[in-house]
């Protein structure tokens, strides 16, 4: 069972139905109640940091959220769902994420050429070799983003896939059991659901 969490606006439909459609059972989180008896939880992502920020403390999910974090239990961020792991973001200044990951979330720079948002496919650099959810895919795979901020890690032992667009930046991060990608899983066609199959194949 996962939990999806559902702060008032994002991609849940997508998301749901990609993650049914590799084999998982899925229920919507409107509340703390609805984490209880899930085997991950999943934070889709759309909109602005710190409407998301104070959505979720509205819905009493965000200390449920953090608490289930910081156990360790299986999480997966996608896109604002990753960004939120970090402490700010300069989309919202004065609003604080989570701080579970050291680094900040900064804004594609204004360059000659460079369109902001970063909107269609890439591809990724994965790094190491021991993350399951990059089982079955190639060295390059192709996946969807669409933003115009990206994470900073301070530590570049989590980052576990990059990407450039005008330079270099973390696409996904792994911690334990908790995985978070910018890029669109639900978006990104047999990439994206090979990703998806892989993440519900680690739970327990």
């Amino acid at each position: 069972m996962i939990s999806l969490i559902n702060y008032g606006s994002g991609n849940l439909r997508s998301v749901g139905k990609a993650f049914e459609q590799v084999g998982a059972s899925v229920r919507i989180a409107d509340n703390p109640a609805g984490l209880n008896g899930a085997n991950a939880v999943v934070l889709p992502g759309v909109g602005a940091f710190g409407d998301c920020v104070r959505n979720l403390h509205e819905r009493g999910l965000w200390e449920s959220l953090a608490e289930w974090i910081r156990a360790g239990r299986p999480f997966l961020g996608i896109c604002l769902g990753y960004q939120l792991l970090f402490k700010e973001s300069e989309e919202s200044p004065g609003v604080s994420g989570f701080g579970f990951l050291k680094g900040r979330v900064a804004r594609f720079p204004a360059r000659p050429g460079l369109k902001v948002p970063h909107m269609g496919w890439n591809q990724l650099e994965l790094v190491g070799s021991d993350n399951p959810l990059w089982g079955g895919l190639g060295p390059s795979p192709d996946v969807y983003f669409v933003h115009s901020y990206y994470p900073v890690p301070d530590d570049p032992g989590i980052v576990s896939a990059r990407c450039t667009y005008g330079e270099p930046f973390a696409a996904a991060v792994r911690l334990g059991a908790l995985h978070a990608c910018q890029f669109h899983p639900e978006k990104s066609q047999e990439t994206g659901l090979t990703i998806l199959r892989n993440f519900v194949a680690t739970l327990p």
